[in-house]
């Protein structure tokens, strides 16, 4: 297809581009250049972007005083458990919704997506009584089956829309060779879906990577706290360490956007195909 797209209209659109990328990237950039600056310097009356003197004193704090790497490895182990439930649950109801005679199908998906409407606050009571009952507080149990129940309705829906792009000739063509309904998810649907797998995985995984209510609520030490409560836990009553902060925030934000990066064709990929009947 010929670009007729005027010089002007080409102009206002890398404008655009260009406003779009300093409104998102800004913070990052201000946040990253905090965590360089002395504490003097960022209580002046005239901030500067430039880091003027350069340090890693802030780096330092978080990682040797407050043992930031513990919180870090806290998200780590629930983030990756929660994504490959996510995962695995979210394929299956997908695919037994989409590819499966299943009768009032999108009643199902209506009742799985209004599970995902409740205010967080309004589960924190409930839930917290019934970790303390069973014992699981403190523990990766308790945030994990939380963060499933948070992530599955998004996965569900995102995978369902993309198992229904797929053309149905292949589960026929599939039985007739012999191929039974757990071999048609897993050796068939499932490779052709990466790109869905990948995008619902990654928000799943950053969902849990960033929550913070549940875990705050479910955790009291640091063995099991995650990074967005173990950063809260920098500041005191007096003092709030801003540059502690942002380097903390620096670390545990450029892993997602590495991944967001290395994985952004299959994501385009996999939210605008699963919104496509074919």
């Amino acid at each position: 297809m010929n670009d007729t797209r005027s010089p002007l209209q080409t102009v206002f659109i890398y404008l655009g581009a260009l406003l779009i990328l300093v409104w998102s990237g800004g913070p990052f950039i201000w946040q990253f250049s905090t965590s360089f600056q002395l504490d003097k310097a960022l209580t002046s009356g005239s901030p500067s972007l430039i880091p003027d003197p350069f340090t890693l004193e802030h780096y330092y704090n978080a990682f040797v005083e407050k043992e930031l790497h513990r919180y870090v490895w806290n998200s780590l182990v629930v983030s990756l458990a929660t994504t490959f439930l996510c995962l695995f649950v979210g394929s299956l109801a997908a695919f037994a919704l989409s590819r499966l005679n299943v009768r009032g199908r999108f009643g199902i998906l209506m009742v799985i997506l209004s599970v995902s409407m409740f205010p967080q606050i309004a589960l924190v009571g409930p839930l917290y009584l019934v970790a303390t009952n069973l014992g699981l507080l403190d523990t990766y149990t308790a945030l994990i089956i939380t963060y499933l129940a948070l992530g599955l309705p998004l996965v569900t829906w995102v995978l369902f829309g993309y198992f229904e792009t797929l053309p149905r000739e292949i589960d026929e063509a599939a039985r007739m060779d012999g191929v039974s309904v757990p071999g048609l998810l897993w050796h068939i649907i499932l490779p052709m879906s990466l790109p869905s797998l990948v995008t619902t995985g990654l928000l799943a995984f950053i969902t849990a990577w960033n929550e913070f209510l549940f875990a705050l609520a479910f955790t009291s030490n640091i063995d099991r706290q995650t990074i967005p409560v173990g950063i809260a836990n920098f500041t005191n009553q007096y003092y709030v360490p801003w540059g502690d902060i942002a380097a903390a925030s620096a670390v545990v934000t450029v892993p997602l956007i590495v991944l967001v990066l290395f994985f952004q064709r299959h994501i385009i990929e996999g939210l605008t195909q699963g919104g496509i009947k074919e």
